[in-house]
């Protein structure tokens, strides 16, 4: 009997069944066992879970139960989860003793793989959480970059782009974990040197630059190499005081991106009424 939880996701190219051994055993269908016999998976990849998600979970179970095994393999005293950790949870606040599981022996570097695949899946791991994974099954478990790609399903090139996310500098790797900036700006920023990154990041965070722009500024000081980076940022501070100029000039979002031979301005509209009222302002309204 297959369980539910693995059918197939357009989220990977591979589902969950094709990284768990199957067996005929009893132990293939799923079963109750007691959530206090239940340890939690020490190759978790997962390092924060979203409290609110938690609660919501926990109201849908409490009227539905938990409609998903969780996976689970067996350990002398009692069993370790390797996937399914917010169902666990969720089903002790909701008051549950028990919850259904597939019980399966895997070896720890498939426990790993397969917490990636299912959070991956979910998309419940940030990027940094998602590199160290792919890091540990690299320095753990000695996995090249192309096991790594074929167990948890995705291309050679995308595993290790997502690992030379762990050479960002340790300030830039936090605004990613935390959401201040995304996977793009990290991106855009790798090889540049530490203070760059520094600077940079304090600029995507504070004035929510876009990634093109990010993308603008590295380049200009790679060009450049003899501009600071704190010079740079300040040119672009004085773009953002013109930006802010026009924007409460047209009344709607406004960027302005220099190039090597100029620049563009850009005017967002979000209505055909928007447009015509911009349309007349740019315009003294005349046709």
């Amino acid at each position: 009997m297959t369980p539910p939880h693995v059918e197939r996701r357009t989220g990977l190219g591979r589902g969950l069944g094709a990284l768990i051994p199957q067996t005929s055993s009893a132990g293939s269908a799923p079963m109750e066992i007691p959530i206090s016999r239940i340890q939690g998976n020490p190759y978790q990849p997962r390092l924060k879970v979203e409290q609110q998600a938690l609660e919501q979970l926990a109201a849908s179970i409490a009227i539905h139960g938990v409609i998903q095994p969780v996976l689970v393999t067996e350990v002398l005293d009692g069993y370790q989860l390797v996937a399914g950790e917010r169902r666990v949870r969720a089903a002790q606040m909701a008051g549950l003793d028990h919850v259904p599981a597939v019980i399966r022996q895997l070896a720890a570097r498939d426990q790993l793989a397969v917490a990636v695949v299912e959070n991956v899946q979910r998309t419940d791991l940030n990027a940094m959480e998602e590199a160290h994974a792919y890091r540990q099954l690299a320095d753990e478990f000695k996995l090249t970059q192309d096991e790594i790609a074929t167990r948890v399903g995705k291309a050679r090139s995308t595993i290790a782009n997502i690992l030379r996310l762990l050479d960002l500098d340790p300030e830039v790797q936090t605004a990613l974990s935390e959401g201040r900036i995304s996977e793009g700006h990290a991106r855009a920023l790798a090889g540049s040197s530490p203070e760059v990154q520094h600077q940079l990041v304090q600029a995507i965070d504070g004035r929510g630059l876009s990634v093109r722009q990010t993308e603008e500024l590295v380049r200009r000081l790679r060009d450049k190499p003899a501009i600071k980076a704190n010079v740079a940022v300040e040119t672009d501070a004085n773009m953002e005081h013109l930006e802010e100029g026009l924007r409460r000039a047209l009344g709607t979002k406004v960027l302005l991106a220099r190039s090597r031979k100029g620049g563009r301005i850009v005017i967002e509209y979000y209505s055909d009424e928007e447009f015509s009222r911009l349309y007349d302002r740019l315009t003294g309204g005349n046709a």
